[in-house]
């Protein structure tokens, strides 16, 4: 990001100098970039921050609840979190003295009370934490640890067998090891010498978090101490403080913890001291029934959830008027959903957001209820963030209300992409432009609004399905000689091959998320003479076929 901005537009954040939308938000102050810090240290000196402008309402104090598990009811407060998180750190260090700064831990679990403590330990030590979908397959798992080459990892019993063998082996979460070190601190870690203390730099990558990026296979996505530490910055001076009598904020995380929603938000719950609750494996009803027992409330969803909440026949039978907030990112939410939501909860505000794991989550939120009124747009640009809308075909930038590929800036911005030179290449350009690939707006008013995806990805409750991922897979049974795959409704996927005789229906190679909804046999694929799929006009038939239906 420069330096120092040109004048701009007050009400868009546009300068007609530069081409360039900047950020609206208060400007935030971050520290010095040489300064030695972690974002494990700078989370909680906000934590501990007596600054009554942005600190939590009611206060934090170490009494106060940080997590919940959602199914048992078990408890951790802050003063345990903190003691707990030290324990861990410093057996870390005496039980693997050759786990270095700057090495991978790759960490596969489900949600659970372990996990923040995990990340928060890791983080401390300049260990660069690199969670991973706990549904991914073995296969898929491999291509990760190629890409990030992990000297340790982090899972559970159930999962083990999933993972190979690494340099400093496999530590399970739901091992009486691994729980006595949260509680207590081995002999030789005690005897260490304060000067053990790791100094981690800004700079130092923090986490390796995956993506499909912008084009093609997963990629691993750096995000460095500064990236996180931006981030949350801005969430924390920029927070909305009411004068009116508040309760605690109790967020309820049906997210997980290895997506970057999750993770940042996670971040983000320990510096404004609120209390977490958290399930291991989401299930509708008992997230309602949750929502009533432990007063949620705010919750971090995808627009799917607000659709479900909006019409479920089961959201009568339980009390959900603690909910105040709900936080929606992962895709774009329509008017029309949002609108039957607020019907059906006045009471409740939903903001939303845009981000990509490449922008280390929150590129652009709202703020307020009156910015939570604009349907359908991702909301402004975060504090020191700017953008251009960048015509596809010329390269030109754009004004306001023209449409084109968004590009951002800042420091939240990505290190890169680990291990893929080519692919960080063609996505961040030497002035620090990242090209998110999505087709995009912003108003005259520095409102986003999100139109198409450039980059042909496949939003699936909030997942990423990469069409080229599942083609290459499709085109390896004999019995299909051409496959295509796209979106269909609800964001389920639609799969159009010519028809050849057998079975194509095994998706045992492929998570959960990724598994094809739809099957349509055609005559052949539409593509251009590149060979390139023409995706729309499969769409365009799926469409005309669903129609035709009703």
């Amino acid at each position: 990001m420069a330096e120092s901005q040109p004048e701009f537009d007050r009400r868009s954040g546009f300068s007609t100098k530069t081409m360039t939308f900047y950020s609206l938000r208060n400007p935030v102050p971050l520290p010095p970039p040489t300064q030695p810090l972690s974002i494990t240290q700078y989370t909680l000196s906000l934590l501990h921050s007596t600054t009554t402008t942005a600190a939590a309402s009611p206060p934090y104090s170490p009494a106060t609840t940080f997590l919940i598990d959602a199914a048992t009811g078990r408890r951790l407060s802050y003063s345990d979190f903190l003691g707990a998180t030290q324990a861990l750190a410093s057996n870390i260090q005496s039980l693997h003295p050759s786990l270095s700064k700057n090495d991978v831990a790759f960490i596969l679990s489900p949600p659970s009370l372990h996990v923040p403590l995990l990340y928060f330990s890791l983080l401390s030590l300049g260990v660069t934490v690199s969670p991973a979908n706990p549904l991914s397959t073995q296969s898929e798992l491999t291509h990760l640890i190629q890409l990030t080459k992990p000297s340790i990892a982090f899972t559970t019993a159930s999962l083990s067998h999933k993972l190979p063998s690494l340099p400093l082996g496999t530590v399970l979460l739901d091992s009486p090891q691994f729980i006595s070190m949260t509680t207590t601190t081995t002999a030789f870690a005690q005897s260490e010498p304060k000067s053990h203390v790791i100094e981690v730099k800004q700079s130092d990558s923090a986490a390796i978090l995956y993506s499909s990026g912008t084009t093609g296979r997963v990629k691993g996505v750096e995000l460095t101490h500064r990236n996180l530490i931006s981030l949350i910055a801005g969430f924390y001076h920029n927070k909305t403080v009411s004068d009116e009598d508040v309760p605690h904020p109790v967020s309820l995380f049906t997210l997980p913890l290895f997506h970057v929603f999750g993770f940042f938000m996670l971040i983000r719950a320990v510096a404004f001291g609120e209390t977490l609750v958290l399930m291991e494996r989401f299930d509708f009803e008992k997230m309602l029934s949750a929502v009533e027992r432990y007063k949620v409330t705010y919750m971090p969803v995808s627009p799917p959830l607000i659709v479900a909440l909006a019409k479920s026949e089961l959201v009568p039978k339980y009390d959900l008027s603690s909910l105040l907030l709900l936080g929606c990112g992962g895709a774009p939410l329509g008017k029309e959903a949002s609108e039957n939501f607020t019907a059906r909860f006045p009471h409740c505000e939903i903001i939303q957001g845009y981000g990509m794991t490449e922008t280390g989550g929150g590129a652009t939120s709202m703020v307020g209820p009156e910015e939570s009124k604009r349907h359908g747009s991702g909301g402004r640009l975060a504090a020191n963030m700017e953008a251009k809308i960048v015509d596809p075909g010329t390269g030109e930038a754009l004004p306001p209300g023209h449409r084109g590929e968004l590009w951002l800036r800042g420091p939240m911005i990505m290190k890169g992409y680990v291990g893929d030179a080519e692919a960080t290449a063609a996505t961040l350009d030497s002035e620090g432009w990242l090209k998110t690939g999505d087709l995009c707006y912003l108003d005259s008013d520095g409102f986003l609004y999100i139109v198409d995806r450039l980059k042909e990805l496949i939003k699936y409750k909030a997942y990423q399905v990469p069409p080229a991922e599942l083609e290459h897979l499709l085109q390896s049974f004999p019995e299909i000689a051409d496959a295509a795959v796209i979106p269909y409704l609800n964001g389920d996927c639609l799969f159009c091959v010519p028809r050849e005789v057998g079975d194509v229906s095994d998706q045992s190679q492929v998570s959960p998320y990724k598994k094809i909804r739809r099957i349509a046999f055609i005559n052949s694929i539409p593509r251009s003479p590149a060979g390139k799929i023409l995706r729309r006009e499969l769409v365009s038939h799926a469409m005309s076929v669903a129609s035709a239906k009703l």
